[in-house]
């Protein structure tokens, strides 16, 4: 009887103990699935921000690289408009100075050309003189002349200023006829001179000055 009754208790235990141990492997089992869940869960959420970190990288560097590409360009662009601008302030001096030395030109020889009372033709001491700066001219074609013409005071001005124009005239015509470039010869008519220390005979002429453009 007793033995029995322990048979009855010791079943119901075993079984008992048998159901525990299932239920903890279940248990284990169970918590094992959903920690491979989890970990295979943790690890695409790792993975998938890792990608999205390394694409953000890659765009920033392909913006500095963009950026520094347009800092080059941007760099060299400003070494062109800054040589330009080198350039065109040379190019600006070179003229200035030229334009401020053109009358910078250094008198070689004067000649003083005679005419008559309300006279504009040259006479022969006249054309024996110019022949010889004629001469020099040919020799040298560094060579200019500037022609200053002059009438006395008597009669009205405008009248004496065109006197002296048309004795210009006549020396600078003779000088063409010989062979002097026209741009190599400069001339004014510049009217009567006032000087009353001179006599009116010297009054009457072309002042020819030789000049020649330094080196």
């Amino acid at each position: 009887m007793r033995q029995g009754l322990r048979l009855v208790i010791v079943l119901p235990a075993a079984a008992l103990l048998a159901t525990g141990c299932a239920t903890r492997d279940w248990v284990r089992e169970t918590l094992g699935k959903k920690e491979a869940e989890l970990d295979q869960r943790v690890t695409s959420e790792s993975q998938r921000v890792d990608k999205r970190i390394a694409e953000e990288a890659q765009r920033v560097e392909g913006m500095g690289f963009r950026l520094a590409e347009t800092g080059t360009v941007a760099l060299g662009a400003r070494d062109r408009a800054d040589a330009a601008f080198a350039k065109a302030d040379e190019v600006s001096s070179r003229l200035t100075r030229l334009w401020d030395a053109r009358h910078q030109r250094n008198l070689v020889e004067t000649v003083q050309v005679r005419f008559g009372f309300d006279r504009w033709e040259l006479n022969d001491a006249a054309q024996t003189a110019l022949l010889t700066l004629i001469k020099e001219l040919r020799e040298n074609p560094r060579l200019a002349v500037d022609l200053e013409g002059y009438a006395d005071p008597k009669g009205t001005f405008d009248y004496n200023v065109a006197l002296s124009q048309r004795r210009v005239e006549a020396v600078r015509r003779y000088l063409v006829d010989k062979g002097v470039a026209l741009p190599r010869i400069h001339s004014v008519g510049l009217g009567p001179l006032l000087d009353g220390g001179q006599p009116d005979e010297q009054k009457r002429r072309v002042t020819v000055k030789l000049m020649v453009q330094p080196d």
